[in-house]
């Protein structure tokens, strides 16, 4: 069985454009590492972890927004289609965009875990890569299994050099262009 990678996508970016905008509200669907991948819907924590993310966002930095499921263009040569827990922008940035947007100008990307089969390889590899591959600055994974924030920086040659993580209740830096710091002690309510 020959297995699909960017090389080797299931299908082609054009197929899943039309597929993605056919599906129903109920489904997200994704383009990652050449594979069609379907978003589960998120639970009341993770809703409730990406509202405390854009509450954090909102109080340090007036001028950006963190936009939800934003479609993004990802990976090297943009042929990957990701749309992530939170995309990080100045206010009004995707205004006049399309269903996908190039992540030029977005800042940071933020995923929370789900508890589902794949979350070890979309959440904590290929869609990091993706994104390192896109340049986009910050990566903040927020992992619901180890109760762990990771701050992923500084892209380059579609990996990111700089790794950083602590477990809830620590603080810690977002690099710029971000710019400043999270104290993650709420983020205990969601522990399990």
């Amino acid at each position: 069985m020959t297995r699909s990678t960017a090389a080797h996508p299931q299908m082609s970016l054009k197929d899943f454009e039309t597929l993605a905008r056919r599906a129903p509200e109920t489904v997200t669907l994704e383009f990652i590492n050449g594979k069609l991948e379907v978003k589960s819907v998120p639970d009341g924590d993770h809703d409730e972890i990406i509202m405390w993310v854009a509450d954090q966002c909102m109080a340090h930095r007036p001028d950006l927004r963190l936009y939800r499921e934003r479609g993004l263009r990802t990976e090297q040569y943009r042929n990957g289609r990701a749309r992530p827990d939170g995309a990080l922008a100045p206010q009004r940035h995707f205004a006049g965009h399309g269903e996908w947007s190039d992540p030029a100008g977005v800042l940071m990307t933020v995923e929370v875990t789900s508890h589902d089969h794949d979350t070890e390889a979309r959440d904590r590899q290929e869609k990091r890569d993706g994104y390192a591959q896109a340049d986009i600055p910050v990566f903040l994974l927020i992992d619901r299994d180890s109760d762990t924030i990771t701050v992923y920086s500084q892209p380059e040659n579609g990996r990111y050099r700089r790794r950083e993580s602590c477990p809830y209740g620590e603080t810690i830096a977002l690099p710029e262009p971000v710019g400043f710091s999270l104290d993650t002690e709420a983020l205990k309510d969601y522990a399990h």
